[in-house]
């Protein structure tokens, strides 16, 4: 099905994935959606996400689209996938089994402005402040995602042992 298609209505069950990139001071990349987005313009999201293509595998889609968007390249891993639903209004809706991914990288953002209204780096306490205030500033999935990675990978992300130690590559 087409994308459009696939988010039409209440949403018909596709992969997706969403990437989360960090910089070498543990701050997250933020990206700020399209005002031509069909569903949820200019709300504030994760790094990247988007849909493999038909036939495309998820490593291919993963590094394809981080390029497209972000102007990026870096090693990307995974970190869990879940389901969800999500209405944004009588036209469409969310409705995806998402693969959840991250990443670091030094080198400098080239936004694709198509995509992305605008981009931040932003220190993890400055992030929760902002989610606990402004909440409905912040894609339903980024809410969902960044909860579960907050519970149980971020600890593994940041540790000078764990995650944190992965090499930029």
């Amino acid at each position: 099905m087409s994308k459009a298609d696939c988010h039409a209505g209440g949403g018909v069950l596709h992969r997706a994935f969403s990437l989360f990139i960090f910089n070498g001071r543990d701050e997250l990349l933020l990206q700020q959606r399209s005002a031509h987005k069909r569903l949820w313009p200019n709300y504030w999201s994760n790094s990247c996400c988007s849909h493999p293509r038909s036939g495309e595998s998820m490593t291919t889609a993963i590094h394809r689209r981080l390029m497209e968007e972000l102007g990026l390249r870096c090693s990307l891993e995974f970190l869990f996938k879940f389901k969800y639903q999500a209405q944004y209004d009588a036209q469409g809706a969310e409705h995806e089994l998402c693969s959840v991914f991250f990443g670091r990288t030094a080198t400098p953002v080239h936004a694709n402005r198509e995509e992305i209204a605008d981009w931040q780096w932003i220190a993890l306490p400055d992030l929760q402040r902002q989610l606990n205030d402004e909440a409905d500033c912040f894609t339903p999935w980024f809410k969902l995602e960044w909860g579960q990675i907050r519970r149980d990978h971020l600890e593994d992300i940041l540790s000078p042992g764990g995650m944190r130690a992965w090499v930029y590559r």
